[in-house]
């Protein structure tokens, strides 16, 4: 492998780990345990126990991998062991329960809170090298939820996102050295995938989805990543009826002290294609500090907003060194910038934290889009300062600017017809 001299907004080197990205053929993971030669068959039936009983097997046998051979085979939530990889083969399916009674309940992290809630379908904890590969499918099968949870909206507009008790697709915790490679997650109940105070994770070549009708998947987010560092997210397609690559990390009036909290650093999301999203690179709604993120080489449907900062009144926020390259496409918002109230609680803080979105730049896109510069300026909640935006073509409905809301921006060769 040729190495590379690129860096990240700040001035730090882009380590040669974001540059592999090769993948491991099935006969390099180890011992295979196929389900079907272990009793687990394409009938029909949940085989929760049995797929769990394998892992656990496989674990106890020095490692291997579990093959998901073509069928679909059902299941409830699964934890996987230090060892043991996962491969889903051409034709094959693992497919998630759609009765919330399948998915255990146990401490874990969501929306920013660390609390009991619902397991995943695939539960990764405190691993060293976890892979999960191949060109089948790991679904969710959440159309039951989805309508489920609209329907409770009807009854009470007010219902949280964890009121419908839904799993998410696949949830991994503080691991590392994590590969997730050419697999197709779709139809998630919740979020898609979630990364939790992980480091080293790469998602090479998947096809990430939820559908937006007829029947809308909620907050089906592909990408969540939480206190997470070095991250790669490279050739996937993206397209979910929430934001596609989303940085999380706790929230709250004193959500920077809390030791379950943190930053995202040194994130690379680069030669993906967007189908729809809410967001194409979103910051919040439960985030604390982001830092050292790119974005490039994107090409966008249609998404609602390319990058989106959402401001939390209620959490101290800062969003800095994030560099939005070489996009072209379709959006609404080529960037927002706006207060977020959603389920707002400054509990028992009396004053509202300040929050700050820095040293941001949008340069070389070519973007159709409704309005372009979608940012309101609200001193008392958040400042904005240090933005460049430099060799952009853009055409817009709405082409008025508010530049006076950022301190400092330098504004070079842009176009917007």
């Amino acid at each position: 492998m040729k190495e590379r001299t690129e860096f990240f907004p700040d001035g730090t080197q882009i380590d040669n780990w974001f540059y592999e990205t090769e993948t491991p053929k099935l006969s390099e993971l180890g011992r295979q345990y196929k389900l079907t030669e272990y009793g687990i068959f394409d009938d029909g039936k949940i085989h929760t126990k049995e797929i769990q009983h394998l892992i656990d097997q496989a674990a106890a046998d020095g490692g291997g991998v579990i093959v998901v051979p073509s069928g679909t085979y059902m299941t409830g939530s699964l934890y996987f062991k230090q060892g043991v990889q996962l491969y889903i083969a051409e034709g094959g399916t693992l497919k998630g329960s759609d009765n919330i009674s399948d998915y255990d309940i146990l401490d874990t992290r969501i929306e920013g809170e660390n609390c009991p809630y619902f397991a995943a379908l695939i539960n990764v904890d405190g691993l060293d090298g976890f892979t999960m590969c191949g060109p089948g499918t790991i679904d969710g099968n959440g159309l039951r939820s989805w309508k489920a949870f609209w329907l409770r909206r009807t009854w009470n507009p007010k219902c949280t996102n964890k009121d419908e008790q839904r799993p998410r697709l696949v949830y991994i915790s503080n691991s590392q050295n994590v590969l997730i490679a050419d697999l197709n997650l779709q139809n998630a109940h919740f979020w898609t995938t979630h990364l939790y105070q992980c480091r080293h994770v790469k998602y090479i070549n998947c096809r990430i989805f939820s559908p937006a009708a007829p029947v809308k998947a909620p907050s089906t987010d592909a990408i969540d990543i939480d206190v997470c560092t070095d991250i790669l997210v490279k050739g996937c397609y993206l397209e979910v009826n929430d934001d596609s690559v989303v940085l999380k990390g706790g929230k709250g009036p004193w959500a920077d002290s809390a030791p379950e909290n943190g930053s995202n650093e040194r994130i690379l999301i680069e030669d993906c294609v967007y189908g729809f999203c809410h967001g194409c690179l979103t910051c919040g709604s439960e985030s604390v500090h982001n830092r050292n993120i790119i974005m490039r080489r994107i090409k966008v449907l249609a998404g609602n907003n390319l990058l989106w900062l959402k401001m939390r009144p209620d959490t101290p926020q800062h969003y800095e060194y994030i560099t939005i390259e070489q996009i072209e496409g379709k959006v609404q918002n080529f960037i927002n910038i706006n207060p977020w109230t959603q389920f707002y609680d400054l509990k028992d803080r009396q004053d509202i934290p300040l929050s700050y979105a820095d040293h941001i730049v949008m340069r070389k896109c070519v973007c159709e889009c409704g309005t372009y510069f979608n940012v309101k300026p609200n001193d008392k909640q958040y400042k904005l300062s240090d933005f460049t935006f430099e060799g952009l073509k853009i055409k817009a409905e709405n082409k008025e600017t508010c530049y006076d809301a950022v301190k400092n921006i330098v504004v070079e060769n842009v176009e917007i017809r």
